[in-house]
């Protein structure tokens, strides 16, 4: 079953242009993936257990990247499916 899933990262920070594309590289990472991001969000679309697998360790990453530099950020996503395949 495919999904899509809109996501947008908010550092809580001035500097902000970092951490988002570090999110976005973390995400591209992941094979098989159809990725789209414009100026405000990015959409992720493939198989439901692929993208869940891809967001939580993106997710992680950047969480542990932000702790570590004692900062927060917020995600907002929204989630859509079943999808037809790709």
């Amino acid at each position: 079953m495919d999904i899509g899933v809109e996501i947008s990262l908010y550092p809580l920070k001035a500097d902000f242009v970092p951490a988002v594309h570090e999110f976005l590289d973390r995400l591209a990472a992941h094979a098989g993936l159809k990725i789209v991001t414009n100026s405000l969000s990015t959409q992720v679309f493939g198989g439901f257990e692929e993208v869940m697998q891809a967001l939580r360790a993106a997710l992680g990453a950047s969480f542990s990247s932000m702790a570590a530099a004692r900062e927060r950020g917020v995600f907002v996503m929204k989630v859509i499916g079943p999808l037809p395949p790709a």
